[in-house]
């Protein structure tokens, strides 16, 4: 009795081991579908990433927008400054009128001057005397007197006026504005002393002293120790018509 029958509908067994071996043979076996949609999903999650690292790049690489500058406010136009200039009176006919003139005829000066600021005090001086000469006061009569700095200018003038031998005095310095208040002391002290030197003397005492901010103004205007000088010698003829007056009346 044959032992390696089989059963009916069954592969004989060098059949069936035919079939085994092909099946371990080296072909690829078919690959799994399962698979399949976890790949999916991480490919377009790989795909997400990578557009959302271009879209940094990008960003990341746009310059940023230029803050637009405000525009500087206007400035103002600073005011005109009006020069200082002589002025005239409309004085109605009839009336008493009482006005001197800058001459120098018979006329004595006295002039103050301080040392400080030296080379602007020494311009001024020079201006005084130009305009002295052209009003006709002669050398001998001019007396210059000069002090330490525009603080001492009122003693000086005073002590000039005291002495009764000038029909006017002229005070002639320069003071700068500096780092601290001195500048106003002096300049106020200077003003105000002057100022009390003729009204205590009855002698006219003419404003010559510069109070600037910088040099540069006060080589501008050296010619002010001309205009001293001629309002010393109108304000001197004006007082010696008042005497006039006063003894003839």
């Amino acid at each position: 009795m044959t032992t390696e029958g089989f059963w009916p509908g069954e592969a004989p067994a060098v059949e069936q081991k035919e079939d085994a071996e092909d099946q371990d043979s080296g072909w690829p076996a078919p690959r799994l579908q399962t698979k399949a949609p976890e790949r999916k999903q991480a490919d377009r999650k790989s795909a997400e990433v990578d557009e959302t690292a271009q879209e940094s790049v990008v960003v990341a690489t746009q310059p940023e927008p230029e803050e637009e500058a405000e525009p500087e406010p206007e400035s103002e136009p600073e005011p005109a400054r009006a020069d200082h200039v002589p002025g005239e009176l409309d004085i109605p006919d009839g009336v008493a009128v009482l006005e001197g003139s800058p001459s120098g005829a018979e006329r004595t000066v006295g002039v103050v001057v301080s040392r400080f600021n030296g080379e602007i005090s020494d311009k001024l001086l020079e201006s005084a005397l130009g305009a002295l000469d052209a009003a006709g006061v002669p050398q001998e009569r001019i007396t210059v007197m000069p002090v330490p700095g525009a603080f001492e200018l009122p003693i000086g003038a005073m002590a000039l006026a005291k002495t009764r031998r000038y029909s006017c005095v002229i005070a002639l310095g320069c003071v700068i504005r500096g780092e601290t208040a001195h500048f106003e002391y002096v300049a106020g002290e200077a003003a105000s002393g002057l100022q009390l030197a003729g009204l205590e003397t009855g002698v006219p005492v003419a404003f010559g002293v510069l109070t600037v901010d910088t040099a540069e103004q006060a080589e501008a205007r050296v010619d002010k120790g001309a205009d001293a000088a001629r309002a010393a010698l109108e304000m001197a003829d004006l007082f010696a018509q008042v005497r006039e007056q006063a003894r003839s009346g």
